[in-house]
C-alpha cells in the first residue's frame, strides 16, 4: 500500500513547482520532501521526476499518477469532516418487512422523502426470516418483522400490533363453519399461520387449514384478495394489507368475538451505531403505524 502522505508530498511538490516552498508548506525539512520523493519512486518502481537542478519536470509516470493521486489526496483530507458530517435528512435508508405492513408504510415514508429529496428509502418486501438474516448480516438498515427475533446480533422492540381480519366475499354474513368450509379458503404465504392463529380463537372445529378446501393461492399481498372479491372465497390477513384493497365494496370484513392481533416488531443491528438518517426513519415508521 502506497503511504499515503507520500502521495500528499508529491502532490503538493507538483503544485507549487518548489522544494523549499513545499517543505514550508507542509512544515517539513526540504530533505524530507525529497526522502519522500525518494521512497514514493523505489516503491513505485518508476521515475517520477526529472530533477534539474532545484528545478524539475514530471515524467510521463508522474503526470499519470498526479492525475489520479490528487483526487484521492483531497479525498484523504476531507475524509475527518465527512465522517463527522451525519445529516437527518440525506442518504439512503433501507428497510424490509412483510408485504402487509409495506402497503400501508410504503406510502408514507415516500411522503417523508417527497419532503426532503436527499433522503433516499430502498424498501423492500420479504419474509420474516429473510428480514432477521438480512438484520442480521447489515444488508438492510431496519427490519420489521411479525414474530421476535432469534439472532443474538439482532436487537428488537415492539413496533404496534396489527389485527387479524377474517375477509369474505361480500355478502356473506353466514359465519358458520360449515359455511366456511363450503366458501373454501384462498391462500398465501402466511396463510396457513394467520389462519392458525385467528380460526383457532374462535372455532373449536378448525384443525388447520389442511381440512379445508382451497379454492385459490397468491403471493402478490395485492391480490390475495381479488379471488375473494369475486366469491371463489375466505382468507385471514392482516387489517394493513385488507386496508389497502381497491374494491372494498367486493368483499366484506369480519372482526370475529375473540380478536387475535400480530406484534410487529422494530430490528436493528444489535451493537451497531445508528445514523441520524436511519434514526429520522425509525421516527416515521412508528408514526406511521401508530
Amino acid at each position: 500500500m502506497i503511504n499515503p502522505q507520500w502521495l500528499r508530498s508529491f502532490c503538493t511538490l507538483v503544485e507549487v513547482g518548489h522544494f523549499t516552498q513545499t517543505a514550508q508548506r507542509l512544515h517539513m525539512t526540504q530533505s524530507g520532501v525529497s526522502q519522500h520523493m525518494h521512497k514514493l519512486e523505489q516503491q513505485l518502481g518508476v521515475t517520477l521526476l526529472d530533477r534539474h537542478g532545484k528545478q524539475f519536470t514530471l515524467t510521463d509516470a508522474g503526470e499519470r499518477l498526479y492525475a489520479e493521486a490528487r483526487e484521492l489526496v483531497a479525498a484523504l483530507a476531507s475524509l475527518p469532516q465527512r465522517l463527522g458530517h451525519d445529516p437527518a435528512f440525506q442518504g439512503e435508508v433501507r428497510l424490509m418487512s412483510p408485504g402487509s405492513v409495506g402497503l400501508k408504510l410504503y406510502p408514507h415514508l415516500l411522503s417523508l422523502q417527497q419532503q426532503h429529496r436527499q433522503l433516499i428509502i430502498d424498501y423492500r418486501f420479504a419474509p420474516n426470516r429473510s428480514i432477521e438474516q438480512a438484520v442480521a448480516n447489515g444488508e438492510t438498515d431496519i427490519g420489521i418483522m411479525s414474530c421476535a427475533a432469534t439472532l443474538s446480533n439482532v436487537s428488537y422492540e415492539t413496533l404496534t400490533t396489527e389485527p387479524l381480519l377474517l375477509v369474505t366475499p361480500a355478502g356473506c354474513d353466514d359465519l358458520s363453519w360449515s359455511h366456511l368450509q363450503q366458501l373454501g379458503f384462498i391462500d398465501h404465504p402466511d396463510g396457513a399461520h394467520h389462519a392458525a392463529l385467528l380460526l383457532s380463537a374462535n372455532y373449536p372445529e378448525f384443525q388447520g387449514v389442511s381440512f379445508i378446501a382451497k379454492h385459490g393461492f397468491s403471493n402478490q399481498i395485492a391480490l390475495i384478495l381479488e379471488p375473494v372479491s369475486r366469491g371463489f372465497g375466505f382468507t385471514v390477513l392482516p387489517a394493513y394489507a385488507v386496508e389497502m384493497f381497491a374494491q372494498q365494496s367486493l368483499i366484506q370484513v369480519h372482526r370475529l368475538p375473540q380478536p387475535v392481533s400480530e406484534t410487529l416488531y422494530l430490528a436493528t443491528r444489535a451493537q451497531q451505531p445508528l445514523a441520524n438518517r436511519v434514526h429520522t426513519v425509525m421516527k416515521a415508521t412508528q408514526a406511521g403505524l401508530t
